[in-house]
Formats: C-alpha cells, sequence, structure tokens
C-alpha cells in the first residue's frame, strides 16, 4: 500500500503538464482538479500504471465546458424541439460570439450617453415586418403571449375560442398561462366550430382583448369552423394574433401556416410569434404590432422581467439581416437523392424514401418529401454514442438517417460515425 501511494505522481506535478494547463484554460481548475484525483486514485488502486496517468487524465477530459453536446440531426425533423429547434446560421453565431464582450447594448459611443437597448435589432424587426406600427423582443414565444394578455387584460376577460386552448408543451396549457396573468378567460364556441356571432356575443364592457391562437402542434379536420383575424377585428376591442411558428410574410412552401404580415394587415392590434421556429433564429418572443398597443406592453413592469440578454439580440439581428438560415435552406434542401446514395454505397445501406417534417409546432401534418439511408435499428443508439453524435429515427426496426438537416460539409463526418458504429 505504501508503495502504490509513493508511486501517485504528485498533484502539482501533474497539473504543471503543458497539456492539463491547456486544459485549465479549456475547462477550469475544478473539472481538472477533479479528474486528476480520480486518475490518481486509479493509480493508488492499481487500475492504471503512473506513466500512464497524463494521458488517462487528458483522455477523460470533456471537449467543453457545458454539458449540452454537439449532434448532427438526421431526423429528417427540421425544428426538432428537443434538439433546439432551428441551428443558428454562421452570421448570427459569429455575432454571438462578438456580443459575448463588452458591447454597446445600451450605450451611444458617439454621444457617450445611455441608448435604447437592442435598438439594432428592434430596427431589424421593423424593417423586415413594415406592416407592424411598433415592435418589441421578449425571451421566448409564452412570454410575448402573457406579456401581451397581462398589459391588455389583466382583470379582466380574454375572449377565445374552446378550439385554440391548445397545450404548448411540457404539460403548459393556454388557460393556465392566461390565468397567471390575472385575467380571466372567457371561452366560446367550441372545440371544432366558433362562429363571429359567438365572439360578438361575449364581447363588452369587462373584455380587454380577443385572442387568436393557432393551433400550431395539430389539425382538426372535418366539420369545422373557425373565425379569421380580419373579422375579429370588426368587434371593436383588440385582437391578439399567436401566429406561433414565426413566419414573418406567407410563404408559398407552407401555404397552410399563418404569417406575421397577413395578421397585422388584417387588423390584429398585437401579433406574438417565437424566434426559433421558420424565422430560423435564437430563442425569442417577437411581439409587432400597432403603436398605441404596443407601448402599453412596452411601459408594463413584466416588460422588463421578460427581455433578452445582448447575445441573444445579437443573434436576432444578425438573423434578420444575413444570409439565408439553415432552417430555410433544410426545408429547401435538394439534392438528398445523390447525397444519401453517395452516403450508402459507403456505409453499405439501403435509401429509401423518407418524409420529413417541419416540426417544432409549424406546419402540422405537412410532410417534406425526402430520402433517407436506412441501416439497421441496433446501430441507433451506437450512433447517439458516438463522436459526432447523430440521431436518426427508427422505422419498422431500421434506423433512417435523413441528411435533410445535415450540411453537406458534415456528410464525411456523418459516414465516419457510422463506420466507426459498424
Amino acid at each position: 500500500m505504501t508503495e502504490a501511494r509513493r508511486s501517485v505522481p504528485r498533484t502539482d506535478v501533474v497539473l504543471a503538464d503543458p497539456q492539463l494547463a491547456a486544459a485549465v484554460e479549456r475547462l477550469g481548475w475544478p473539472a481538472v482538479k477533479a479528474a486528476v484525483v480520480a486518475g490518481q486514485q486509479r493509480v493508488r488502486d492499481g487500475e492504471l500504471a503512473p506513466a500512464d496517468l497524463t494521458d488517462h487524465i487528458v483522455a477523460s477530459l470533456p471537449t467543453s465546458a457545458t454539458t449540452l453536446r454537439p449532434v448532427l440531426n438526421a431526423t429528417g425533423v427540421v425544428l426538432h424541439t428537443n434538439l433546439g429547434r432551428a441551428p443558428l446560421s454562421a452570421a448570427a453565431v459569429a455575432a454571438m460570439r462578438a456580443a459575448s464582450a463588452y458591447v454597446d447594448v445600451e450605450f451611444d459611443v458617439v454621444t457617450g450617453q445611455r441608448a435604447a437597448r437592442g435598438r439594432g435589432a428592434l430596427a431589424a424587426l421593423r424593417d423586415a415586418a413594415p406592416d407592424a406600427g411598433e415592435v418589441l423582443v421578449v425571451n421566448n414565444g409564452a412570454a410575448a403571449l402573457v406579456l401581451a394578455t397581462t398589459a391588455l387584460a389583466a382583470g379582466r376577460e380574454v375572449v377565445v375560442s374552446r378550439g385554440e386552448m391548445v397545450e404548448i408543451g411540457d404539460g403548459f396549457r393556454l388557460p393556465d398561462l392566461i390565468a397567471s396573468t390575472g385575467a380571466r378567460l372567457r371561452e366560446v364556441g367550441t372545440t371544432n366550430r366558433t362562429r363571429l356571432a359567438d365572439y360578438a356575443a361575449a364581447v363588452g364592457p369587462e373584455t380587454g382583448c380577443v385572442l387568436k391562437v393557432h393551433p400550431s402542434n395539430f389539425r382538426v379536420e372535418g366539420f369545422t369552423s373557425s373565425v379569421e383575424v380580419g373579422a375579429l377585428a370588426t368587434l371593436g376591442v383588440p385582437v391578439v394574433a399567436d401566429v406561433g411558428s414565426g413566419l414573418l410574410a406567407p410563404d408559398p412552401l407552407l401555404p397552410d401556416e399563418p404569417d406575421v404580415q397577413t395578421a397585422l394587415r388584417a387588423g390584429a392590434a398585437v401579433v406574438t410569434c417565437s424566434g426559433d421556429k421558420l424565422l430560423g433564429g435564437p430563442q425569442a418572443g417577437l411581439v409587432l404590432g400597432r403603436v398605441a398597443e404596443l407601448q402599453r406592453l412596452r411601459r408594463h413592469p413584466l416588460y422588463r422581467a421578460l427581455r433578452i440578454d445582448k447575445v441573444t439580440l445579437a443573434a436576432l439581428e444578425a438573423t434578420l439581416r444575413g444570409p439565408r438560415t439553415p432552417v430555410w435552406l433544410a426545408l429547401r434542401a435538394t439534392s438528398l437523392r445523390e447525397r444519401a446514395e453517395a452516403l450508402a454505397a459507403q456505409v453499405g445501406g439501403e435509401v429509401v424514401a423518407s418524409e420529413g417534417a417541419v416540426g417544432g409546432g409549424g406546419a402540422p401534418g405537412q410532410v417534406l418529401p425526402g430520402w433517407a439511408v436506412a441501416l439497421p435499428a441496433r446501430l441507433a443508439e451506437a450512433l447517439r454514442h458516438a463522436e459526432p453524435c447523430v440521431v436518426g429515427r427508427v422505422v419498422r426496426d431500421r434506423c433512417l438517417l435523413d441528411l435533410r438537416c445535415i450540411d453537406p460539409s458534415d456528410d464525411d463526418r456523418l459516414r465516419d460515425a457510422v463506420l466507426a458504429c459498424t
């Protein structure tokens, strides 16, 4: 036992190794020190030779200080909520890197005085949505809806169709969300049919706003009817339209997906949506609408609690002003069959038709036709533990790797990951 202890390299000697000094810069002292202590214990236990200690420690250290792991999304779902929804453009990533240092987020370098926060991102959003009189940005789509209903209807009624009483994910339901604002829900119509007369009968002195919610993660078909924003705008009270997926203008590729421009032109007082869905930007809640209503939202104390940070502001501005986003490109991906055939030839898989999806609560039921490489289902788990991590989908006992959301520059990395697992 004494000899084993004597053979353990001293902590200060181990940490002086240049490889570990570099790791301290990357990961921090506590993480590296913990790895050294764990490695020394293996030497004491006779599981590791003293000469191999440093190499063992280096191999055991993570590549990053975060536990979040980069993933190659081979599911064919463009806005995969569990994988972080929209991947950011290179321009947005560069903007976030720049914003991670000191920046003029609330400072005018010309006058040396305080300036409006996020003015660049807000200007970019105004330019992208010229039908809006004013715009705001908060930290996510749910926050945008909460701010709007709180500022316009706290202590009053929010009129909403029963067919739009949705659950937005992770157990959060619209009725609970609205109730948390201090407003009272006034439900009208039925699950499958609501008419303008139903809204008109409910609107009165206690009405703070009418809420129109796009049921973005499901579809109701058959004997149905709903009321469009334009008709609701005739009722004489503010209409808050939650279009959900962040489509700023009509898109021929997604003909059934509501958009901000159409809702504003139809007469919505406030339109809310997410920034990390079809817009292809960071997580954010976009609020656009008439000047009078947006000023009420801007002055409400809740707005300060829901504001976004400087890094998100930078990414949003770069998304709005920068090049086509990865989401836009994935939705319109070409050469999928050729790429799948090349991968299959290299890894021994079979090329099969694949039905991709928009995901993220956008365009429910709309299929994105494509192609995938079919492999044995047992490889799905191995690929999730590979480097890089690859997430496909298992269909009928086969692991399908759909290349729609894989950047072509990552095709070789995907190939290498598959070959390492076979």
